[in-house]
């Protein structure tokens, strides 16, 4: 089996098993709610800590232009 082969069939395994796994999160209403509940936690958190650290480089970075246009 050739590297690229090799590569195919674990990229086929890997996406079987995402899809399978995601039907039955999807069919099942507990574990439906608790994927809801961790994507709502997950995205709570991530997205206002992203924002956060974009406005602290926008600022620094406003600073650096200020600066050049002073010299």
């Amino acid at each position: 089996m050739t590297n690229a082969t090799a590569r195919t069939v674990a990229n086929v395994v890997v996406a079987s098993i995402g899809v399978a796994t995601a039907y039955v999160v999807l069919t099942t209403p507990p574990l439906r709610r608790a994927a809801f509940h961790a994507a709502r936690w997950w995205l709570g958190a991530s997205v206002p800590l992203y924002l956060l650290m974009e406005a602290e480089r926008a600022w620094a970075e406003s600073d650096r232009r200020a600066n050049r246009k002073a010299s």
